[in-house]
């Protein structure tokens, strides 16, 4: 009994350009978010007059908002503050954010980058595209949960130092709508290349 190789059909070549376009644009997009931590980690290791974002609750103050410029109370939800040095733990989270941010962009990218590499050469259900792009997914949900956390520390820190540690917004939020629609994506992705992998297989064994 002989077998008939199956026909694989060949991604258009204005699909492919695409691909590549988007594969240069994540190496771009890696290389953007290394340079940047970089950059921010030479900042802030001499430890003088560290800026960070800090988030803040149920924190009010006045704003040149008003008639003529007049004072208007207001809310606070975020703002960059300046603290003439930080606590080691809080400069450590900061570095960390930077390191674990650049780490889970190129990460990211590193995945994308290769399953659109795959699928240029017609190869889309596949065990090491069904890898990727599971990787790919939840190392984004993990950068999402870690980076503000390790943020927050290092705001905390310098919430600590200005205050004299009398002023409490010890602030530990994570977005979670975000982070429930991201997770949501990666598993329905993950699920349907996993379902695709499977039909592959089951059709190449019936040929």
């Amino acid at each position: 009994m002989s077998i008939t190789p199956t026909t694989v059909s060949t991604v258009k070549r204005s699909d492919a350009v695409a691909l590549w376009i988007f594969m240069i644009a994540g190496v771009g997009i890696a290389i953007w978010a290394a340079w940047s931590a970089a950059v921010r980690i030479i900042e802030v290791l001499p430890n003088q007059d560290v800026a960070v974002l800090a988030e803040f609750a149920g924190t009010t103050a006045d704003a040149p908002i008003g008639v003529d410029g007049a004072l208007v109370a207001i809310e606070l939800d975020s703002a960059i503050i300046t603290a003439p040095s930080l606590p080691a733990a809080s400069l450590a989270a900061l570095v960390m954010q930077q390191v674990v941010m650049a780490v889970v962009v190129v990460g990211v990218v590193v995945c994308l980058v290769w399953l659109a590499r795959n699928v240029s050469r017609s190869i889309v259900f596949s065990r090491t595209n069904t890898v990727l792009v599971t990787t790919a997914g939840f190392t984004g949900i993990a950068g999402c949960f870690a980076v503000p956390f390790l943020g927050n520390m290092a705001a905390n820190g310098a919430f600590a130092v200005l205050s004299g540690r009398t002023f409490d917004n010890v602030v530990m939020s994570v977005e979670l709508f975000p982070l429930i629609l991201l997770t949501f994506i990666a598993a329905t992705a993950a699920t349907v290349f996993a379902v695709g992998e499977r039909l592959q297989r089951d059709t190449d064994g019936l040929v």
